[in-house]
């Protein structure tokens, strides 16, 4: 881990705090993609603190709440080293099941003090909701959120899967840190109306998905629990096709000497220049180390677009995620 320890810190956008070049999302550790061992989870989130890594992304509806304890726990003796991130407002039945968003600034409000209590903590350094609510303008929403940085219960302001208008909107009440959302070689969508604008607006992006939830690194869908099954790219026929694609990328790697997994990184951090900051899932110390030398992978202008041309969004089968959850997301309006 000792690669990371010359590595400068970049600011997350113009009004957030600065953070390590790549942060750490937990969703995968609480089952999303198949069992997880927890005490590795647990291994994993402090090796990536000793490795420099500051910023830890989680989300109140990850497993019930389930996946903020397991933060919790795993930050209790080193809350001071690091920045919290939480996703809120989705709403899950007892089976597991989505029911809709709620981002009402009650809920708001409501929300974030239960996320206190799991994570054991005072504060939340960025608060979020998880995705537009349509029935709530963002305004309100990101005026309560304000209304709780003032009472010191939250540090800065990000958002998440939201589109140019939603997020100008947003700003327009109080600063934003950053916009997460998922962006990849194969999910170039940001490129062009969102990013444009938050670099005009001074915003941050933490870019999550950025293996394309594992199929550029060659990884496939557990037989059970894992949610990548409903995933359109990861379906029979669509899965054959984008494989014939990640299979030139592999070529590439391979010829670098290194990873799919790091190459994939290499490639975000290389189009962002320090305004993207790689939000990988690694749920392994094996898999941390992994991703964290793509750090040290510097790619040439020609190397991009060899890339890009290779991996060309229109030469993958099928949408990132199934056709109720596309038709809902407002970054893709």
């Amino acid at each position: 881990m000792s690669i990371a320890a010359a590595i400068q810190p970049v600011k997350l956008g113009q009004s957030g705090p600065p953070v390590f070049p790549i942060a750490l999302g937990c969703m995968g550790m609480s089952g999303v993609y198949g069992p997880a061992d927890e005490p590795e989870c647990l291994a994993t989130i402090h090796a990536a603190i000793d490795a420099g890594v500051n910023l830890i992304d989680t989300g109140d509806f990850y497993d019930m709440g389930k996946n903020e304890m397991l933060v919790g726990n795993a930050l209790r003796f080193v809350r001071d080293r690091v920045l919290i991130s939480v996703k809120f407002g989705a709403q899950r039945g007892p089976d597991g099941a989505w029911l809709g968003y709620d981002a009402r600034p009650a809920a708001v409000k409501t929300a974030l003090a239960y996320t206190l209590k799991r994570l054991g903590v005072d504060h939340i350094d960025i608060y979020r909701p998880a995705r537009l609510d349509p029935s709530v303008p963002i305004e309100d929403t990101v005026g309560a959120i304000a209304e709780m940085i003032q009472a010191g219960y939250v540090r800065y302001i990000g958002l998440s899967e939201v589109g140019a208008e939603t997020i100008r909107r947003a700003a327009k009440v109080h600063p934003i840190a950053d916009l997460q959302i998922e962006y990849s070689l194969i999910s170039r969508g940001p490129e062009s109306k969102i990013f444009p604008l938050l670099e005009e607006l001074g915003i941050g992006v933490t870019a999550y998905g950025v293996l394309s939830r594992g199929l550029l690194s060659g990884s496939r869908p557990a037989a059970s629990g894992d949610a990548r099954t409903r995933f359109p790219r990861f379906h029979d026929v669509n899965f054959e096709q984008n494989q014939m694609v990640v299979d030139q990328f592999r070529a590439i790697a391979n010829g670098r000497g290194i990873t799919q997994t790091q190459l994939a990184i290499a490639w975000v951090l290389a189009k962002g220049r320090g305004s993207i900051v790689p939000l990988i899932g690694a749920r392994t110390r094996v898999q941390l180390a992994e991703s964290l030398v793509a750090l040290d992978v510097h790619l040439s202008e020609d190397e991009i677009i060899a890339l890009e041309n290779i991996v060309a969004p229109g030469l993958i089968a099928g949408t990132r995620y199934d056709e109720r959850q596309m038709h809902v997301l407002d970054s893709e309006k």
